[in-house]
């Protein structure tokens, strides 16, 4: 009797091993129907992994443009107020005077004693030429704690010194694309080149950035870093536009200051405290804004938050249409098979032997269906990559629960065809034709 007990089709080997080895016997006798089936959870999977690195991709560039801010920083902007008629007619006979004044930049020096700097900054858009080489940049006038502020690295030669800022030297540093774009052929550190009507030296220059000078302004790397005290000088606070006719001239001291706290825990108060000191919401005319890029850092993290929970759901439920084909493809299968099951059960299989069978079956089509998403699911955001060169990024976290929720459920979804085919009475299986 214990051989007898061994041989049955309940036993014979690891059960595990041996529910394996029938339920992949099964699938293989109709191959095309499992592989249509195993479809569902690899497209689900695959769209899971895909819209996910997509977003990620997409928020990190603008998290990381943020992160440049610096999330310890408070930078004021002079902003050119809204037009009106007045100011329309007036303009066209003196400039259009607004934002931040040096003086503003020294109330702040004083009000802030525990800040680490307080960084004024002009820019002043320019034509940069040497010899037949040109290029459209900004000169930003600015201190040598700009350097700091900014988190930027200076990739050969020197940054700004506050003994070029005291002598108003005609020094500058440029950006990695300027640089490129005037010395192509050589090395700039201690060559010359015009920016309107000035002659600077070059004594340094950037490593290569990618970020913006300012929010919707020109990338850093097509910049030039001069003394404030020399582009005061040389430029002059007035810049005079002229455009199909029309003469526009505005006068603007600072364009913008930059504040460096020593924590984030001191930006919020500080924040409020710059407000009152600008009279920000309050002027005659509304020429600054502040800028908290804390505060628009966790704004993005929650909007990125938002957005990738909004994604999941929706890749999610083509995860459940996975799971309802293979519920259908199961309860065929059982009708299919009820005969055997009824053989099954007469020479001494168990209920539980059964259920344990179908679910195998449902196990195998939703883990294979998962392990082929997620080659498809890595493939898919490179190609996204190539074709648009957008940013996209995998988590090795989100590879794990698509793959653990599509195998959980193709199970959930194949627990009714395998209780139900568990649940057949022999007798009636046996007369089923």
């Amino acid at each position: 009797m214990p051989a007898a007990s061994r041989s049955s089709p309940a036993a014979g080997g690891p059960r595990g091993f041996r529910a394996l080895r029938l339920g992949v016997k099964s699938l293989l006798l109709h191959k095309l129907r499992s592989s249509l089936t195993m479809l569902g959870m690899l497209f689900g999977v695959a769209s899971v992994i895909s819209m996910l690195a997509v977003g990620e991709g997409a928020s990190h560039a603008t998290l990381e443009q943020i992160k440049a801010m610096g999330p310890t920083n408070l930078m004021v902007r002079s902003q050119k107020p809204p037009q009106t008629e007045a100011t329309s007619t007036g303009s066209r006979r003196q400039a259009l005077v607004y934002g931040l004044r040096y003086e503003d930049a020294d109330v702040l020096r004083t009000m802030f004693p525990t800040a680490e700097h307080v960084v004024p900054v002009r820019e002043t858009p320019a034509n940069l030429r040497r010899g037949s080489y040109w290029s459209n940049s900004v000169v930003i006038g600015t201190a040598p704690e700009y350097l700091d502020v900014m988190n930027l690295a200076v990739e050969e030669g020197r940054w700004l010194t506050h003994v070029d800022v005291d002598r108003v030297e005609n020094c500058a540093v440029l950006g990695a694309a300027a640089a490129d774009a005037l010395f192509p052929l050589e090395n700039p550190l201690g060559r010359g080149f015009q920016a309107g009507d000035t002659q600077f030296t070059v004594v340094g220059v950037l490593a290569a950035l990618g970020r913006e000078a300012s929010p919707g302004g020109v990338p850093l790397d097509q910049c030039v870093f001069v003394p404030i005290t020399s582009s005061r000088s040389r430029f002059g606070d007035e810049i005079r536009r002229v455009s199909t006719g029309n003469e526009e001239r505005t006068r603007v001291e600072l364009n913008e200051i930059k504040l460096k706290l020593r924590s984030t825990g001191e930006v919020l108060p500080a924040a409020l405290l710059l407000g009152r000191i600008l009279g920000l919401g309050e002027r005659n005319q509304d020429d600054v804004k502040m800028i908290v890029p804390l505060e628009l850092l966790r704004q993005q993290e929650a909007t990125a938050r938002i957005f990738n929970t909004v994604l999941g759901a929706i890749a999610f439920i083509s995860l459940l249409v996975g799971g309802i084909g293979i519920m259908n493809v199961m309860l065929a299968t059982v009708t299919e098979r009820t005969r055997e099951i009824g053989i099954r059960r007469a020479v001494g299989a168990k209920r539980r032997h059964i259920l344990r069978q179908f679910l195998v079956e449902a196990l195998v089509l939703s883990s294979c269906g998962g392990l082929l998403g997620v080659g498809l699911g890595f493939l898919i955001p490179r190609v996204i990559t190539v074709l648009s060169e957008s940013l996209t990024i995998i988590r090795i976290e989100h590879v794990l629960v698509a793959f653990v929720i599509s195998t959980g459920v193709g199970v959930a979804f194949g627990f009714y065809p395998a209780w139900r085919a568990a649940n057949m009475d022999p007798v009636e299986s046996l007369r089923h034709e």
